[in-house]
Parts: structure tokens; sequence; C-alpha cells
């Protein structure tokens, strides 16, 4: 058990948005990888009882009368985190559609803890669903134009922190964009990111209509990232 699971030292950070039938399951899996750690519940105004199921959980929930987009939701959540007392000194976001997989998020609180990074990333060791990858090879150049870096995982939002690193990124990026944002924000930040191929499995749309509106949607989110985090105009010193 890492020790970063501690009561006091841990907070957990779940995005939902109309999860009731996986969010409890989600929950519990975390509550068992750790215990004692602080459970919110970032819920963007579901409709479906996510938030009522995620309180039987046992989960502290974020929630706003209508929704906001994951970016404000989850930023809402963290700074609720932020504020508690005593506050935390590592930080676990991930999604709530996780269900029991989510019992295999340890490593990356484990990778923090023991210092090989500031930002511990998961990449899912399993592929399901998914369209033909242009959100996600977007998201990446995106990254890499804007900070160097290169990544695997560039949307994954299972995501570990110190809060150092949670700092430096808050408020998160509207809608979808958040974890692209974060990533370059952390790492223009000067904080270390890392990735970790973690057996973990998720509701993932396919190649249906609904699944390319969600993915367009993405895209578009992503090109807002970018945009907003082009480096400032250089003044001209001739």
């Amino acid at each position: 058990m890492p020790e970063a699971a501690a009561g006091g030292s841990l907070a957990v950070i779940v995005a939902a948005r109309n999860e009731a039938d996986r969010v409890g399951e989600t929950a519990a899996a975390l509550r068992t990888s750790f215990p004692g750690a602080a459970l919110w519940v970032a819920d963007d105004a579901s409709t479906d009882g996510t938030a009522e199921v995620a309180m039987a959980a046992g989960a502290q929930v974020v929630s706003r009368g209508r929704p906001h987009g994951k970016g404000a939701n989850v930023s809402a959540a963290a700074e609720a985190a932020l504020s508690a007392a005593p506050p935390p000194r590592l930080v676990l976001l991930c999604d709530g559609d996780l269900a029991g997989s989510a019992a295999a998020l340890t490593p990356l609180v484990a990778a923090v803890e023991r210092g090989e990074c500031d930002l511990a990333v998961a990449a899912f060791s399993r592929r399901v669903g998914g369209g033909f990858g242009i959100a996600l090879g977007f998201a990446r150049w995106a990254i890499r134009r804007r900070c160097g870096l290169e990544t695997a995982a560039p949307i994954s939002g299972q995501r570990a922190l110190r809060v150092e690193a949670l700092r430096a990124t808050l408020p998160f990026a509207r809608g979808y964009g958040m974890e692209v944002g974060m990533t370059i924000d952390a790492v223009r930040a000067g904080h270390r990111l890392r990735e970790y191929e973690l057996d973990l499995s998720h509701r993932a749309g396919g190649r249906s209509l609904a699944g390319f509106v969600h993915r367009a949607r993405q895209l578009l989110d992503f090109a807002r990232v970018y945009v907003a985090r082009r480096e400032p105009r250089r003044a001209n010193r001739s």
C-alpha cells in the first residue's frame, strides 16, 4: 500500500456525468485501494441519479444545477478538495466509468509518492472502442507543439499528481480539453510527467453517430486548448 493512501494525504476526485450504473462500483474500488483517502465526485449535473449513488458510496459530491463540462466541474471539485482540512499532498483524478478496474490505479499514486514524477498518467493496456484516431492524434500533436512532450495517452483522465502540480494547472481547460491543457501547463511549469500502462477498462464510444459526435466535440475542445496556449509574441527588440 503506498504511503500516499494514508488518511489526510490523498484526495481522489472522480469525474462523472450520468454514470449511475458504474460510479458506485468505481467508488467502492477506490475505497478498497485507497482506504482513508478523501473521495470526491465531480458530478456534471447528471440526470440519472449519479450524485445519489456516489453519496451512498461515501463520496462527497460537488455538483451544480446545469452542466459546465468536465474541466470546469473537476476544477470546482479540486478547489473543494484543496480547501479541506487537512489539505492533501497528492491528488488522484479518474473517470467515473472505470467500475472495478479503478482498483488498478495504485501504481500512479505510488509512482508520484516515490518521486519518479510529479504527474503520473495511466495508459490503457487494452484498447476498447474508439474511432479513427483523429482526435487522439491531434491531442498528441498539440502537446508536442506546445511543450515538446511526446505522449502515448494524451487524453487519459486517470492521473495522480502532487498538489504543487495540481495548483499549476488550475483552473483546468474547458470541457474535454482538460487533460491536454493540464499536460501542457504542468510541463511548462517544470513538472515531470510519466506514463504507466495499466489494465483498466471504461465505457468507450464506438464508430456510431453518437461516438463520432463525441469525438468531434473533443477535437473542438483540443483545438481551443492549442490556440489558448500559444506562446506570447515576443516584443521586437531591434
